[in-house]
């Protein structure tokens, strides 16, 4: 560990003793310490663009802001409000988005909303705190260039680690999960490509006909919460091989290729494609046109989806340990023409995520405060719950003989299971506790000093050592030997690794954002209306409508834009390398 960070650590650990010796009262859930010398009790009112929850945060991490910050979070989210630009646009012209702020920054966002006034310079809030202190190289980074001078939004995801890192820890962006206990008693078929996953989730639906509670079960379920500038599950599907979106463009994860998606042979129609003869097959859930996230997660808690293309999706919500060692879980399967997309870490920030206070917010003293536990070992430990993080010590996790490692409630528990909350730490359900604010501070794969392990958890050595349940060792022997999904991709030289960027995609003229709307509104719609085609003639008349629709409403030249910010983008990937290094030396 360099000087610097032990010396930022030792300061932490002095100032916050001289903080809580100075406390008008200390309250405490467990081994969290809360510094109530905030006398007034305030609802922050929270914008968070990537928040698939709505509503007054509950449960065991409300207790812990409660306590720490005599304050509760209410979440506004676009993701469920509906609307999405919409609502944005509405609480921007009011002139107050909300108090805290998280929220993607492209396409000109972020200075859009300096330019506006929607943000407080935190400059003069942050400077003698350790989130400042610690960052510092990425907090400038993130806001130079402004018209206005100041420091108005911190970048999530902050790293120490190479570009080179995958972020992702042990699971890439994407990967073919499949009920192993199903692929096992189907005598795990090969798959050479992806379409061959479609005769493998029939003989699994065949296996595995009804979930837990006895309801029908599905290959896949689908949502449309997510859907923006296309379709966002063919997006990742074409991601298993490389690819990542950037507005219609999909660029490989090393700029060796830029793929307009309308085009007929891209990754994006060939994924509609797959998924058409899904459906075709009785393979996709009926539901998907109409469900959201919250309800399509509820059926993977139940068993009754067979794959899942997130590992935080159909294993976080699945895989409990009594049904692992029963037998019965989640895994990756490998495809062999597939080389699945990870983000590298990110030196600089991620900016494409930031989180930032709003002009007009209440106490903006208490949110410099928050924004710093944010950013500090504890807080990721709790705010990145959400994203595998350990929780509360001395509820999910303890250290024993100088390892952390699990407890019988945290094996329970974690990540994200529906399992009673002592009263003491906040009562109700562990997953309705769960952080919604679904936001990640630092990079999940750096190092926690209060426990030298990763901050997520499924790295922990105690955890990978636990890993001897029927279901793990079976897959395990499937892997090779692998311990993880990277470990198995790293393996056979087919993980795609994207340097890790602090790029941010410019602001595009008004003329082309209106063209993108009309555009991604009939790409979205007739991307549904295949997949769910009759037939297949009826699948090439829709694909057929969309590229004649786009290219009639100027598709092509938000293509041009496109192409030229994925271009750009892929020579930063190169130039965070080069920093890196520079750095490292």
């Amino acid at each position: 560990m360099k000087m610097k960070q032990i010396c930022v650590i030792l300061c932490t650990v002095i100032s916050v003793a001289v903080i809580l010796s100075g406390c008008k009262k200390e309250v405490s859930a467990g081994n969290i310490t809360g510094n109530s010398s905030y006398d007034k009790f305030i609802t922050v009112d929270v914008f968070d663009t990537l928040a698939n929850y709505q509503g007054i945060q509950s449960g065991w991490f409300a207790k812990i802001v409660k306590d720490k910050f005599n304050m509760e979070l209410n979440i506004i989210a676009p993701n469920v409000a509906g609307g999405g630009d919409t609502l944005f646009q509405t609480r921007s012209a009011a002139g107050n988005l909300g108090d805290l702020i998280i929220t993607k920054t492209e396409n000109g966002r972020f200075e859009n909303m300096v330019k506006a006034g929607l943000l407080m310079d935190m400059a003069p809030l942050l400077k003698d705190k350790n989130v400042y202190k610690d960052y510092e190289d990425a907090i400038l980074n993130m806001n130079k260039g402004l018209e206005k001078e100041g420091i108005y939004a911190i970048p999530s995801e902050i790293s120490n680690q190479s570009p080179k890192v995958s972020a992702e820890g042990i699971e890439p962006l994407v990967a073919p999960y499949l009920r192993w206990d199903g692929y096992k008693a189907i005598g795990y078929p090969e798959m050479k490509t992806l379409e061959d996953m479609i005769p493998v989730m029939k003989q699994l639906q065949e296996q595995i006909p009804r979930s837990d509670s006895g309801k029908k079960t599905y290959g896949l379920s689908l949502f449309k919460d997510w859907d923006d500038n296309m379709m966002m599950i063919a997006k990742n599907f074409a991601s298993l091989y490389g690819y990542q979106e950037i507005g219609f463009v999909m660029e490989k994860f090393d700029g060796s290729d830029f793929q307009n998606i309308i085009d007929s042979d891209s990754y994006y129609v060939k994924a509609l494609h797959f998924l058409f003869d899904a459906n075709q097959e009785g393979l996709i859930d009926p539901e998907s046109t109409t469900q959201n996230y919250d309800i399509l997660s509820d059926k993977y808690r139940d068993g009754q989806v067979l794959t899942s293309l997130w590992s935080w999706q159909g294993q976080s919500y699945y895989n409990t340990r009594e049904r692992k060692e029963e037998g019965k879980g989640i895994m990756p399967a490998f495809i062999e023409d597939m080389a699945p997309y990870t983000d590298g870490c990110y030196s600089m920030g991620n900016g494409r995520a930031v989180i930032a206070i709003g002009s007009q917010a209440k106490d903006p003293e208490r949110l410099a405060d928050f924004i710093n536990w944010m950013y500090s070992p504890e807080g990721m430990e709790l705010v990145g719950q959400a994203n595998g993080g350990a929780g509360p010590k001395g509820l999910t996790w303890e250290m024993k003989d100088n390892k952390a490692v699990y407890t019988d409630y945290g094996w329970k528990a974690l990540p994200n299971n529906d399992v009673p909350v002592p009263e003491e730490w906040g009562g109700g359900s562990w997953k309705d506790g769960v952080s919604a604010l679904n936001y990640k501070p630092i990079a999940v794969v750096d190092t926690d000093p209060l426990t030298n392990e990763p901050y997520l958890t499924t790295m922990w050595s105690s955890v990978l050592e636990m890993n001897r349940t029927p279901v793990d060792t079976d897959w395990q022997k499937y892997a090779q030997g692998a311990k993880t999904t990277i470990e198995l991709l790293e393996k056979k030289g087919a993980l795609s690794v994207a340097p890790g960027t602090s790029y941010i995609q410019p602001k595009e003229s008004s003329d082309i954002t209106s063209l993108r709307g009309q555009c991604k509104a009939v790409i979205v719609d007739d991307s549904w209306k295949m997949v769910f085609a009759a037939a297949e003639a009826e699948f090439d008349s829709y694909l057929h409508h969309m590229q004649d629709t786009v290219r009639g409403l100027g598709y092509d030249q938000v293509l041009e834009v496109d192409l030229k910010n994925a271009k750009d983008r892929a020579a930063t990937r190169k130039t965070a390398m080069d920093v890196y290094n520079s750095r490292s030396k």
